[in-house]
């Protein structure tokens, strides 16, 4: 299958610097810019630092990619900027890690850290980073691919599982596949019992887009989030039921399918799928009441905060805002049609976001109820402020940092944890300043 040629613009934030250079990836390029590691700031602005756009601006000033179209509604793109001034010191916890992804604490604080090249590490509370825990699966780690997110059983403390997304290959090309296993820690960590509970079909051949977070719910049930692929093929199915590309997944923790998702027993839908019309979606979290919310990429401009409801379509590719990177409509070029979901909010141009999460914890007042989203383009942390499910404010934090923000946590300290996606990745702690 002939793949479309890569294009600079959004395409870069994780076709280029984001696969690492994979062999795939430099055949859709003459040459590529060589990225350049920039020393890591180690404190926030100072509490008298100029705050950005006090009057209230719009934080990005940018044009459009696509200026003739229109938000549906107010705020939905270009929220007013709200500038906390909040000081704040950035502590590294471990360096070295090789393009890592996926977070997560386990109950004792160890945080579980995955690397894209196919190694998951625990870091201990002192800082100190495992040997690669021994018994995942093998890992497709090319391009975009490879070991992807990470989460701990609701019950761990009795049942001791950790779950994990990768890239698989199989019979028809690869595909985001989800698995269990017993982590057994110590000198030479483990994980035992390992399950295949999960795998996204059908597998295509691409090394692009897989999506790929991991949301347990109140309720216990899983959300798997997946991508399109980024080749026509897959595109072409987002919006399909009998496929699960470009899709929100719901499944029991033990792979089995919820009784109550919305296309069980229908002829020709896959009943895993909880919501359709995605483009790949590389970010999600739980808000305050439980419910889920989803970021994707966008394509040139598009960028979406979604909160995805049983059985909905939102869209891709049949109505977007953006373009494609060679600047043309995508599809009829509109952005809105009967039946079909609008974002929440959206961003053009694009931020290229990785990564979120509710911040509702005591050691940042300010910031508590705010929607944290990670961005690798963009370099920073979009901080949102909700009013109900509508963006009235946005602020971009950590932009001293300087690096590509692949996965933003809350830890259970109330520190807000970061992932940067590079070869010398590493893991930073966000801590009020002094």
């Amino acid at each position: 299958m002939t793949r479309p040629p890569f294009k600079w613009g959004h395409g870069f934030e994780e076709g280029i610097a984001a696969c690492g250079g994979s062999s795939k990836v430099l055949s859709m390029q003459t040459r590529l810019l060589p990225l350049i590691a920039l020393a890591l700031c180690a404190c926030g602005p100072a509490p008298d630092a100029p705050v950005q756009d006090a009057s209230g601006a719009p934080v990005e000033t940018r044009p459009a990619n696509t200026p003739d179209q229109k938000p549906a509604f107010a705020g939905q793109t270009r929220a007013p900027g709200q500038a906390l001034g909040v000081a704040y010191s950035v502590e590294t916890v471990v360096s070295g890690l090789d393009h890592p992804w996926g977070l997560a604490f386990l109950p004792d604080g160890t945080r579980l850290v995955t690397e894209r090249a196919g190694r998951l590490r625990l870091v201990g509370a002192d800082g100190k980073l495992s040997m690669p825990v021994a018994g995942l699966p093998a890992v497709d780690a090319d391009g975009q691919g490879g070991l992807l997110d990470v989460a701990v059983d609701p019950n761990f403390a009795s049942n001791g599982l950790i779950y994990w997304t990768y890239a698989e290959a199989g019979t028809g090309g690869n595909g985001t596949a989800a698995a269990r296993g017993k982590l057994v820690s110590g000198s030479a960590p483990r994980v035992e019992g390992v399950q295949v509970i999960w795998r996204q079909a059908p597998k295509l051949n691409s090394s692009l887009h897989f999506g790929s977070r991991l949301v347990f719910a109140p309720d216990g049930k899983l959300f798997i989030t997946t991508g399109d692929r980024s080749i026509l093929e897959g595109r072409m199915q987002a919006q399909r039921l009998d496929g699960a590309i470009g899709k929100v997944i719901r499944i029991n923790a033990d792979g089995s399918i919820p009784a109550d998702n919305p296309h069980v027993g229908k002829a020709g839908a896959r009943p895993e799928i909880w919501s359709a019309g995605h483009r790949n979606l590389q970010a999600a979290a739980l808000d305050p009441s439980g419910r889920l919310w989803t970021v994707e990429h966008g394509a040139k401009g598009g960028d979406e905060l979604n909160r995805p409801e049983p059985g909905k379509d939102y869209g891709w590719p049949t109505i977007t805002y953006g373009e494609e990177y060679s600047g043309r409509p995508i599809g009829d070029g509109v952005t809105a049609k009967a039946g079909l979901e609008q974002p929440v909010y959206y961003w053009d141009p694009v931020i290229a976001p990785s990564g979120m999460a509710f911040y509702q914890a005591d050691l940042f007042p300010a910031w508590k109820g705010s929607l944290l989203v990670g961005a690798l383009r963009g370099q920073h942390v979009a901080r949102l402020t909700l009013n109900g499910d509508r963006v009235v404010g946005e602020e971009r934090l950590f932009e001293d940092v300087d690096k590509r923000i692949r996965d933003v946590r809350v830890g259970p300290d109330g520190a807000v944890y970061l992932l940067t996606d590079e070869e010398d990745g590493k893991l930073l702690r966000v801590v009020p300043k002094p």
